[in-house]
């Protein structure tokens, strides 16, 4: 397991992340000669492609300067080749690192509103679930239940869709593209730890997964900053067969953290008829 100086901030553990992965053609420097010592960008490279001193970066990745200007943030956006998310994130990051400090939280106990448990009920035979901030899950209604088989088998303490992508057998061989469904679970639950660094719920979890599971430990390492709202997920299902189905996330407005994922198909579809199984 990889350690972090207690110096580092969120902000300068993502900065570093990025610079880590960039080479000097891809920003068209020279590669020099001799051996690189690293496997990215140097900071005085970055620095210098960025428009600021080597001496201002060196303290900004190193959390001793809380005041970037919105104009440093955008020429290290550009600098590090970011994406529309991984740019909002270094935002949000940025804006919030001159507080000296986060509060901690402990896991949500939130409960769901009774308008989303009927909603839930509503939606079948279409699967739905709600996840808590960490992705626990909280509600759901059977098809939903049954579309993450296996899950049943744990005790609800324990069900959650990182621990379910990484630590359930059954997961490996139902995701057809396992890789990029976990990524999208380590992505969101990166996301949340560099907001929230003190959290307890989140500092547990994080922990837990990285003894537990090398993957984890590997995809938390390339911090990768995505946002998943729409897609679909191709499924080798024990009791569905093979499908592919679409989903929808919808955030549940509220201090819970509350987030509803739900799926849909066109009735008389494979996909329909499988969640009609699931759902009787």
């Amino acid at each position: 397991m990889t350690s972090r100086s207690s110096t580092e901030s969120p902000l300068g553990i993502f900065l570093k992340a990025r610079r880590d992965r960039l080479t000097p053609q891809q920003v068209g420097l020279a590669q020099g000669i001799g051996l690189r010592r690293i496997p990215g960008l140097r900071r005085e490279e970055l620095a210098a492609l960025a428009g600021i001193s080597n001496d201002y970066y060196i303290r900004l990745e190193r959390g001793k300067e809380r005041h970037p200007s919105p104009q440093v943030v955008e020429s290290l956006a550009r600098a590090l080749q970011l994406d529309d998310d991984e740019r909002d994130h270094l935002r949000t990051l940025a804006r919030q690192v001159e507080r000296a400090d986060f509060m901690s939280r402990v896991a949500s106990g939130a409960e769901v509103p009774v308008g989303v448990l009927r909603l839930l009920e509503g939606l079948r035979p279409l699967p739905a679930f709600v996840t808590n901030r960490i992705g626990d899950f909280v509600a759901w209604n059977p098809s939903g239940l049954r579309l993450l088989a296996g899950l049943s088998d744990w005790p609800e303490s324990e069900r959650n869709a990182v621990r379910y992508g990484f630590l359930h057998p059954v997961a490996r061989v139902m995701y057809a593209d396992w890789e990029a469904q976990v990524s999208g679970m380590v992505s969101g639950l990166r996301r949340l730890a560099s907001i929230e660094p003190h959290a307890t719920d989140v500092t547990a979890l994080v922990t837990q997964m990285r003894q537990a599971s090398p993957d984890f430990q590997r995809l938390w390492d390339r911090y990768d900053i995505v946002h998943y709202v729409t897609g679909s997920q191709k499924l080798n299902h024990p009791e569905a067969g093979q499908i592919t189905i679409e989903y929808q996330v919808l955030r549940i407005e509220g201090d819970g953290g509350l987030t509803m994922m739900a799926f849909h198909a066109d009735p008389g579809s494979t996909e329909y008829d499988a969640f009609e199984r699931l759902d009787s």
